[in-house]
């Protein structure tokens, strides 16, 4: 993550629609990495040191306390100066998220989107605190289906370092039906629903909305209420209204 790599994603062919600020490579989300032993959840952390050594200690990271990189800051004028591309926060934790909202808002960028990840750690409170401050909040589909107990490599190459998702129990156990109840406390009109199938052990994206357009009629969302999480408002952040 560094200005360079913002500058040719944006001017690379048609140009980037946005920028994140990491997935797997976030201190959040490398100190989360683990696999499923014997029924426990072992981190990377505790089973590889080169694993701290070579991946956690380059990972990003969103300053909480204000101290802002020269680096940091061109990359936020980056995005704010071409208004065509939205920030998306990335694997990072709530509180990092509502910091870079933060600073979105002061470096004047106007479309942001807070990653699912982040959203399904979030408390309502968080929910309704970044939708204030303008951003959308994403929910994807595909963290409610098997795909999270089959080992992936989605970031690193080594095969010892395949994750197995860490479930939170009371989210997973809450499933699609506790995201409901969380969009009708905060409003659809905060909300981007999206998939993230096409990962190769997933259906197609379409047939994945499909069916996450059954469960939401099936929790009685209105017509209406659906096309704003999964057309409208998606449309808003790349510019197709």
């Amino acid at each position: 993550m560094n200005p360079r790599a913002v500058k040719t994603a944006i001017h690379y062919g048609a140009g980037a629609r946005f920028v994140s600020f990491g997935a797997h490579s976030t201190v959040h989300q490398a100190r989360k990495e683990a696999q499923l032993i014997d029924g426990k959840y072992v981190l990377h952390m505790d089973r590889f040191p080169k694993f701290v050594e070579e991946e956690v200690s380059r990972c990003i990271s969103i300053p909480l306390d204000g101290k802002v990189s020269p680096q940091f800051k061109e990359i936020l004028e980056l995005i704010a100066a071409n208004p065509h591309i939205y920030l998306l926060t990335g694997h990072i934790s709530p509180a990092e998220a509502l910091r870079l909202i933060d600073y979105g808002r002061d470096f004047g960028i106007k479309k942001m989107l807070v990653s699912s990840a982040v959203v399904g750690e979030m408390s309502i409170d968080q929910m309704k605190q970044a939708a204030a401050q303008g951003a959308f909040l994403e929910i994807e589909f595909a963290r409610f289906t098997h795909t999270g107990i089959i080992p992936k490599t989605h970031y690193y190459v080594e095969p010892e370092w395949k994750s197995t998702s860490r479930r939170n129990p009371e989210v997973f156990s809450g499933g699609i039906k506790l995201v409901a109840d969380q969009i009708r406390k905060a409003g659809a009109q905060h909300y981007i629903f999206s998939t993230d199938f096409g990962v190769y052990t997933l259906p197609s994206p379409v047939e994945g909305m499909r069916e996450l357009i059954a469960c939401l009629l099936d929790l009685e969302f209105a017509e209406e209420e659906i096309e704003l999480m999964t057309k409208s408002n998606p449309a808003k952040l790349v510019g197709l209204e």
